[in-house]
């Protein structure tokens, strides 16, 4: 079976066109390989992988207003299929629609995604619109 690694033109495309003003927040959640799947053959583990998709990708991601406003780390799926684990899980928030697809259309960002590419075993990347924290689930 094959992971979720990028979006589909038809998902990105409905991304896009539900432009609400205002920050939107994106849970991601990732499982990294092992050994990275460079096309070119380099040799990486997915994490050293990942860790250079971050630091090549940060410049692009400050530039347009992102930053991280979560993080944990996976310890057990309570509620859920059983082998399915997270190596990471963050929500990251980007000023806008406008923003997070600057972002993915900039060169050097485009550039810094093959890295992601090639750690990613599978991943999820959920768009939620922030609403207000407080006391209870309802």
């Amino acid at each position: 079976m094959t992971g979720h690694i990028d979006p589909t033109r038809e998902t990105f495309a409905a991304f896009r066109a539900d432009d609400r003003p205002g920050p939107i927040h994106m849970l991601n959640l990732v499982r990294l390989l092992a050994r990275a799947a460079y096309p070119d053959g380099r040799e990486a583990t997915g994490a050293e992988a990942y860790e250079a998709y971050g630091r090549e990708s940060l410049p692009v991601f400050s530039r347009l207003g992102g930053r991280v406003i979560w993080r944990g780390r996976f310890e057990l799926m309570l509620i859920g299929p059983a082998d399915e684990r997270w190596d990471l899980s963050f929500i990251a928030e980007y000023p806008s629609v406008a923003a997070f697809v600057a972002m993915i259309r900039d060169p050097v960002y485009r550039e810094a995604v093959k890295h992601r590419q090639a750690a990613v075993e599978d991943s999820r990347l959920i768009r939620l619109r922030p609403g207000a924290a407080g006391v209870g689930f309802g």
